[in-house]
């Protein structure tokens, strides 16, 4: 996947890897809404899938890194209301 986001902003490919990295279900509650200086921004629109992927943090900046070809450093995960 990562070769097919090359001509993509870094941003956009972590976007588009976030389903990929963390399945379907936790995808449909949280969405990337900013990248700066290795730090992902994630807005999740639940408190106890926030606290779900807090728990899971360390293993989903690895596949965010591995399938986007993107260097995370860290995850900021934060509870705001969102449509899909």
């Amino acid at each position: 996947m990562g070769k097919s986001l090359h001509g993509l902003q870094e941003e956009d490919r972590l976007a588009a890897a976030w389903p990929v990295a963390c399945g379907k279900a936790m995808a449909e509650r949280g969405q990337v809404v900013g990248f700066e200086n290795g730090i992902v921004r994630i807005d999740v629109n639940d408190g106890a899938w926030l606290r779900q992927l807090i728990s899971m943090r360390r293993q989903l900046a690895g596949e965010l890194s591995r399938i986007s070809g993107v260097a995370v450093s860290e995850i900021h995960f934060e509870k705001r209301n969102f449509k899909r």
